[in-house]
């Protein structure tokens, strides 16, 4: 293993619960591979550009993958080609995803480039590899506590799916706003349910 590509869309940046717990991760896989090397891509510190009218014309006319159009496009999905694992660490936002996250979904799944469409529907051409998503969230959305529909995990399932991504890991940080010992029991819990993974199986001792 040699890259990780760590996807923070937490406006908090490096101080969000789910961005630490991905950071220990990170530091769990450089005990066994330490020469790792750590790609972060920070959506709410460093925000992607709206997609443009100029953008949304090359994707519906034949256009060469390396016109000035598609630059930060390519340089998103070279990041994601370049990983051997991904981890995502986004808050809920209204039900679902951030737009930072939505922005940067709508960046690297792009069809001809990440996945190719056909009569059987969409199909990924990523190579495939391990994706971890960390979900914060200060109310609750899993479990017997949940009072609030989640159309994240779908979503991102669906998407990463496409892009050839097809065994995503979902983990959840839940009931963030209700105090010190409710974020305290949100980060035990994801610790030791991370910690079962084959890849993290160190994580508690990192």
């Amino acid at each position: 293993m040699n890259t990780v590509l760590l996807i923070n869309a937490s406006p908090h940046g490096h101080v969000s619960h789910a961005n630490q717990v991905a950071l220990e991760l990170v530091a769990s896989l450089r005990r066994r591979y330490p020469q790792l090397e750590l790609v972060e891509r920070d959506l709410g510190k460093y925000p992607l550009p709206p997609l443009d009218r100029d953008y949304a014309h090359a994707l519906a006319t034949p256009t060469p993958f390396e016109s000035p159009v598609f630059e930060l496009s390519e340089a998103l999905i070279g990041e994601l080609e370049r990983s051997d694992i991904l981890l995502i660490a986004t808050p809920m936002h209204n039900f679902t995803l951030p737009a930072a996250l939505k922005l940067w979904v709508d960046y690297v799944l792009r069809i001809h480039r990440t996945f190719r469409s056909g009569p059987e529907g969409k199909t990924g051409l990523l190579k495939d590899r391990p994706v971890y998503v960390l979900v914060g969230s200060g109310g609750f959305h899993q479990g017997e506590s949940a009072r609030q529909p989640d159309f994240l995990t779908p979503y991102l399932r669906q998407v990463l799916s496409t892009l050839g991504l097809f065994n995503p890991h979902f983990t959840y940080l839940q009931g963030l706003v209700f105090g010190d010992a409710a974020v305290r029991l949100a980060l035990e819990d994801t610790r030791a349910r991370l910690s079962q993974e084959p890849l993290f199986k160190d994580l508690l001792g990192a």
